[in-house]
């Protein structure tokens, strides 16, 4: 049996990974308030940039994580099949929530959904790393992590839905921050790994010569978007200033009242 170390690297992936989880998690539910209180276009638009930092957030805290794991080796396409899937799967779950007609009821298909979809993003991940020797899983450990990252996921789409002051969303996503790293390190406890001592190369790419540049891009990304919610005007702003459409009939109101005194 091979020793499992967490923290190649001491403190820095554990607190790196935490970090952006928390990021993700804050932009993520910035982006749902910003949603709900948009129509159209506008919210569809909200909810796409949500799905991208909590995806965006999610998959880079467990691969900034997996960097402290030791692994040396990844298979490319598996790797970013776990991107996919964490993009899509928390897509559907804000969409869910976003649209839903039923509050209660979307919550708990759209937690249920990103749940699972967070859970498959972080097994597919794990299915993706490549090591000379094999990998079992403890499944009580692993029934536990899923079932964390379902509640996690339930409990930060009830946030999106009911949390509103920039305060609340800050602590909210600290608390999920923490979920989402308890859950990856819930699964990796379930890891049972069985090292084959080899000379032969690994399979697949290195990690530090892939994953550690697509996760520097992913949080060069989130920074961009917290940068665009910071900008962006919130809806309060928008309702109000009037439309220009708005201010040109009032100006020429006030013109035809002058002319016609």
């Amino acid at each position: 049996m091979g020793h499992l170390d967490h923290a190649a690297f001491g403190w820095l992936t554990p607190v790196l990974s935490y970090a952006m989880a928390a990021i993700g998690a804050a932009l993520g539910l910035r982006c749902t308030v910003r949603a709900l209180g948009s129509r159209g276009r506008s919210r569809r638009n909200w909810l796409i940039t949500a799905a991208s930092a909590l995806g965006t957030g999610i998959w880079t805290m467990h691969f900034v994580a997996m960097l402290g794991f030791g692994v040396t080796g990844t298979d490319i396409p598996l790797t970013l099949l776990s991107l996919l899937v964490a993009m899509l799967v928390v897509g559907a779950g804000v969409f869910t929530v976003g649209y839903g007609k039923d509050r209660p009821r979307a919550l708990v298909v759209g937690g249920l959904t990103t749940g699972l979809g967070v859970a498959s993003m972080h097994y597919l991940g794990m299915a993706a790393l490549r090591l000379h020797g094999s990998v079992a899983y403890d499944p009580l450990l692993v029934t536990v992590s899923v079932g964390i990252a379902v509640v996690a996921a339930t409990a930060a789409l009830w946030a999106a839905l009911n949390i509103r002051s920039a305060g609340a969303v800050a602590l909210a996503s600290l608390v999920m921050g923490a979920a989402v790293s308890s859950m990856h390190y819930t699964g990796m406890l379930a890891v049972d790994v069985r090292v084959a001592p080899s000379t032969s190369a690994l399979p697949g790419a290195p990690v530090m010569q892939f994953i550690f540049p697509l996760a520097v891009g992913l949080g060069s990304h989130l920074f961009l978007t917290s940068a665009f919610v910071a900008l962006s005007p919130a809806a309060r702003e928008h309702t109000a200033a009037p439309p220009p459409a708005v201010v040109e009939d009032a100006s020429a109101e006030r013109h035809t009242r002058t002319t016609a005194s």
